[in-house]
C-alpha cells in the first residue's frame, strides 16, 4: 500500500508533456500496480529470506495508520496536480488548467490498477501451483525460484512469441488496409509531373492516405509567388509507395525512374526523404524548402512500413534503414554520374523514424570523394546512433538538448531558438542539421530513467517545466507516456515542429540566394502558426 500510493502520487507531477485527466489515470493506475508490484515482491522477499515480522496485533494498527496517511497524501497531491500540469502548459504558452477532475482520475486509476493487479495476481497463484509441485522432489526455496523461473518463461513466450506476434501481424494488416483503403475516394492528380497521374510509373493506388497528402497538398508556383513575392515553379514530389514494387530495390529504381521522368535532377535542390512509420512526410518541412527556393526543389520519399512509427521501430526496426540505404546508394550512384556544375544539390531529410533511417543511409567516409551538400534531421529519436554519438561525445560545457559537436563545421543542433550561427565555426562542404525541442521526449526519452536522473534535467532547457522532479521509475513510465502522447503538444513544443524552425533550418543548410533578412523575418513571421498539430498538416500555408 505504501509504495502503490507513493506511486500513484509521484505520477502527478509533471513530467515533459501536459496530460488530460484521462490519461493521468490510466497512467496513475498503472504506475500504482507497477509499486503494488514491487511492494509485493519485497514482502515475499522479507519471507523467503525469513526475517522478522510485526505481530499481528501490531499490524492491524500499523495498516490502519497507513490507509489514513495514504488517504491524507492522496488528497494533497491531488490539489497540487492542476499547478502541475499547469507548469508545463506555461512554458508552452498554453491556457490553465482550473482543476484536476480528482473524482474521473480515480476511477480510471482504479479501475486499471485493479486489472493490472488482477493479472499480476493470476501469476502469482501460478508460481506458487507449480513451486508446490516441484517441493515434492526439490528443496522449498529452489522449488520456489524454479516455478518462478517456469513461469516467467512460458509467460514471456506467450507474450513476445504468440500474442505480441500475432498483435503486430493484426496491427500491419489493419494499417495496410487502411492506407490502401484511400485510393477508393479520390481520383489521380491530373498534373502529369505528379507522382499517381496517368503519365507518372507510379500508380496510384499503390501509394496510400499519407502519401497523397505529401503528393497533393504542397504548395503551387502562384501560392509561392502569392506568400514569398518572389517568381516561382511548381516543385516536383516523387512518392513510391511500399505497394509500387515487391522489393526494396525495386522501389528504389522506380524511384529513380520517376525522378529521371519529371526531370527532378534539372532542379537546383534534391532532397531524399525518409518517411515516418506510416509513410508521412511533414509538410511543414517540405513546404518551408520549396518556398525558399522559388519551387526550383525536387524531392522524393518511398515508404518502408505501414505501422505508425513507434510499432514499426519494434516490430522491423531495420526496415527503415534498409530503405533508406538502397535509395540514397541508387539515386547517389546516379547523380554522381552527372556534371558537378549543373547537376542539383544532395540533401537528405527525415522527422521522427524517418529521421532515424537517413542517418544511417550513408556512410560519410564513402562519400568525401564527392559529398553531399548536407542534411536536416528533425525529433531524432534517443535511439539513433549517429545523433547520440555527437550528443555523447559534444563540448561539455554546452547542455545535452543544444549540444555543440567538434569545431561545429558538420554537424549543429538547433530549437526554437535559432542555434545554427555560431560565432568563429565555420561550415565544411557538408552542413547536417539537428532540429529538436527540449520537450520532445521522442529525442530526449531515456531508459536509464528507470534509475538515475535524466542529464537533461541538470541544465533544463525553457520549455521543460521547473516542476520537473525525477523519481525513480515514476519519471520513466512518465517520459515512456509523453512518447506516445508527443504530438499532443502546441506547435513548437514536443513532437510538433514549426515551420520558423524548418525555415531557420534550410537557411543555414541550403543557402538560398535572393532573400535579405527582413525578407526572410516578414516570410518567417507569415508562417508562424499556432494551436495543436492540425495547424500545420496538409495545406497549412494556406
Amino acid at each position: 500500500m505504501v509504495l502503490g500510493t507513493m506511486f500513484f502520487c509521484l505520477s502527478l507531477t509533471p513530467s515533459l508533456l501536459p496530460r488530460s485527466y484521462v490519461l493521468q489515470g490510466v497512467l496513475s493506475g498503472f504506475v500504482f500496480a507497477v509499486g503494488f508490484a514491487i511492494g509485493v515482491f519485497l514482502t515475499w522477499l522479507w519471507h523467503f529470506l525469513e526475517l522478522p515480522i510485526v505481530e499481528r496485533p501490531h499490524k492491524r494498527k500499523a495498516r490502519a495508520l497507513v490507509a489514513v496517511l495514504s488517504l491524507a497524501a492522496v488528497i494533497w497531491f491531488f490539489t497540487k496536480a492542476p499547478g502541475w500540469q499547469n507548469s508545463i502548459g506555461a512554458v508552452m504558452g498554453m491556457e490553465p488548467v482550473a482543476r484536476a477532475h480528482s473524482l474521473q482520475l480515480a476511477a480510471i486509476a482504479i479501475v486499471v490498477a485493479f486489472v493490472l493487479i488482477g493479472v499480476g495476481t493470476l501469476f502469482t497463484h501460478g508460481v506458487r501451483s507449480v513451486s508446490r509441485r516441484l517441493a515434492a522432489f526439490l528443496p522449498r526455496r529452489i522449488a520456489v525460484i524454479g516455478g518462478m523461473v517456469i513461469v516467467g518463461t512460458v509467460t514471456a513466450l506467450l507474450v513476445n512469441g504468440v500474442l505480441l506476434r500475432l498483435s503486430l501481424q493484426a496491427a500491419d494488416n489493419f494499417y495496410a488496409e487502411l492506407d490502401a483503403l484511400a485510393g477508393q475516394y479520390e481520383g489521380p492528380p491530373v498534373n502529369p509531373l505528379q507522382s499517381g497521374s496517368a503519365a507518372s510509373l507510379v500508380p496510384w493506388d499503390t501509394i496510400g492516405r499519407d502519401a497523397r497528402v505529401y503528393v497533393r497538398a504542397g504548395p503551387t508556383a502562384p501560392e509561392i509567388e502569392a506568400i514569398t513575392s518572389k517568381p516561382a515553379q511548381l516543385p516536383l514530389r516523387i512518392y513510391v509507395g511500399l505497394r509500387s514494387a515487391p522489393s526494396v530495390e525495386e522501389r528504389a529504381r522506380l524511384a529513380l525512374a520517376e525522378m529521371i521522368r519529371v526531370g527532378a535532377f534539372e532542379r537546383s535542390v534534391l532532397v531524399l526523404i525518409m518517411p515516418v512509420g506510416t509513410g508521412w512526410v511533414d509538410p511543414p518541412a517540405i513546404d518551408t524548402l520549396e518556398m525558399l527556393h522559388g519551387g526550383d526543389v525536387a524531392s522524393v520519399a518511398v515508404q518502408y512500413s505501414y505501422l505508425t512509427s513507434w510499432l514499426s521501430l519494434l516490430a522491423e526496426p531495420n526496415v527503415g534503414t534498409e530503405t533508406a540505404q538502397v535509395l540514397f546508394s541508387t539515386v547517389y550512384e546516379y547523380w554522381t554520374q552527372l556534371p558537378r556544375e549543373t547537376r542539383p544539390k544532395l540533401y537528405l531529410h527525415g522527422l521522427s523514424l524517418g529521421a532515424y533511417a537517413s542517418q544511417e543511409s550513408m556512410l560519410l567516409y564513402d562519400v568525401l570523394a564527392d559529398p553531399i551538400q548536407g542534411a536536416l534531421w528533425a525529433g531524432p529519436p534517443f535511439a539513433s546512433r549517429q545523433w547520440r554519438s555527437a550528443t555523447d561525445n559534444r563540448d561539455p560545457h554546452t547542455p545535452r538538448w543544444l549540444p555543440r559537436f567538434g569545431n561545429s563545421s558538420t554537424i549543429r543542433f538547433t530549437n526554437q531558438q535559432n542555434a545554427l550561427e555560431i560565432p568563429g565555426a565555420f561550415w565544411g562542404p557538408i552542413r547536417m542539421v539537428y532540429l529538436q525541442y527540449p520537450s520532445d521526449p521522442i529525442v530526449f526519452f531515456e531508459p536509464a530513467a528507470l534509475y538515475r536522473p535524466p542529464e537533461w534535467l541538470a541544465n533544463r532547457a525553457p520549455d521543460v517545466s521547473p516542476e520537473l522532479t525525477w523519481y525513480p521509475v515514476v519519471t520513466f513510465l512518465q517520459l515512456a507516456l509523453d512518447m506516445a502522447l508527443a504530438q499532443t503538444a502546441p506547435v513548437g513544443f514536443g513532437h510538433v515542429y514549426a515551420p520558423p524552425n524548418y525555415l531557420d533550418a534550410w537557411v543555414e543548410i541550403t543557402q538560398p540566394a535572393g532573400w535579405t533578412e527582413q525578407e526572410l523575418a516578414d516570410l518567417r513571421t507569415r508562417l508562424t502558426r499556432t494551436g495543436g498539430v492540425e495547424s500545420v498538416i496538409g495545406g497549412w500555408f494556406r
